[in-house]
């Protein structure tokens, strides 16, 4: 099956920046606004998360602009995307760990979920920009 899906990205990447796109805006709206609401529910202080949207934020148009591109050689993209998300990611993490004394188990939940997620997608995208390479 993951074979099947490197196939299919390989032959159109472009899919791959619509999901990180679309997973970029869920991901702004849950921590600028769902979160926010329950910021004593999950313990992350309100200008953190206000922090932490900002950079799905900007992947989301970097993600759109990729998206629309006609141009094939969407390798060094893909890596670009890929690298910002797990730099992201380990940003989540410090932040969760600088407010670790008020982050709840909800709110690292919240985190490893997010981080767990896009480093799953950072990894597929790195192995089509792999095999845009060989082709």
């Amino acid at each position: 099956m993951i074979k099947r899906l490197l196939k299919s990205f390989t032959l159109n990447p472009k899919k791959l920046f619509l999901i990180d796109g679309l997973g970029a805006v869920l991901s702004a709206f849950l921590l600028s606004v769902v979160l926010v609401n329950f910021e004593s529910i999950i313990g992350i202080p309100t200008s953190s998360l206000y922090l932490l949207a900002i950079f799905p934020i900007i992947f989301t148009f970097y993600d759109f602009y990729c998206y629309q591109k006609t141009h094939h050689k969407l390798k060094p993209f893909l890596k670009g995307i890929a690298m910002a998300n797990l730099l992201y990611s380990c940003f989540s993490i410090g932040l969760g760990f600088y407010h670790s004394k008020t982050v709840t188990n909800l709110g690292w939940a919240y985190i490893l979920v997010e981080v767990l997620i896009i480093i799953i997608l950072s990894i597929f995208e790195l192995l089509v920009a792999k095999q845009l390479a060989k082709n």
